[in-house]
């Protein structure tokens, strides 16, 4: 617990059978919550940061805009929040984690409220 870094893991969409993120970086400790994307350039293309937990975000320092899904503990989706831009906040009643991607790929996925996600272990 605490520490953030990259899982061998990627997220599905097991609702609508999608690759969701194909890498996730986990942020579950206060100090890798709150930095989350602050500050950096861009997120490579098929990967996504999980914080946990967490109902609520801010782009606030960010340099380019997300899709932010929150998710209840069971990872089903309860709010999807597309093209966040920088320098905003978002929350989400009932969430207890929120999953950052590239701006687009939860539409791409086709990630809406009520979809279930899935942890998938790569080997």
């Amino acid at each position: 617990m605490g520490q953030t870094g990259w899982s061998m893991s990627s997220v599905i969409n097991e609702t609508k059978a999608t690759v969701v993120a194909e890498e996730v970086r986990l942020a579950d400790g206060i100090w890798s919550r709150f930095w989350g994307l602050m500050g950096r350039k861009a997120l490579p293309e098929g990967v996504a940061l999980l914080l946990r937990p967490s109902s609520s975000i801010h782009t606030a320092f960010m340099r380019f805009p997300i899709d932010v899904v929150f998710l209840d503990r069971s990872l089903r989706v309860v709010k999807v929040v597309p093209e966040l831009k920088p320098f905003r906040a978002t929350i989400a009643l009932g969430a207890h984690s929120a999953l950052e991607l590239n701006a687009g790929a939860a539409v791409g996925a086709g990630v809406q409220k009520g979809d279930q996600l899935a942890l998938v272990d790569q080997e």
